[in-house]
């Protein structure tokens, strides 16, 4: 099964947007917000809320925000 990667860094840098402008638009603690953006690696896990709500603060789809790393 693959790891998913948050596309959080690309879509803040395309609005001009700081982490903690996404985590203040978004509703989403600023701590979780810079975990899930500093992870390239990808994750095994991820709060399905957070997640919502940040693509809610970019206008995207979850499926825009998410990429799905093969292993």
């Amino acid at each position: 099964m693959g790891r998913v990667r948050l596309k959080i860094r690309e879509l803040a840098e395309e609005k001009g947007w700081t982490l903690q402008d996404v985590a203040d638009r978004s509703g989403v603690n600023y701590n979780t917000v810079k975990s899930y953006a500093r992870r390239d690696d990808g994750m095994n896990m991820v709060d399905l809320s957070a997640v919502g709500k940040i693509a809610r603060a970019f206008d995207v789809a979850i499926e825009d925000l998410m990429q799905v790393l093969e292993d």
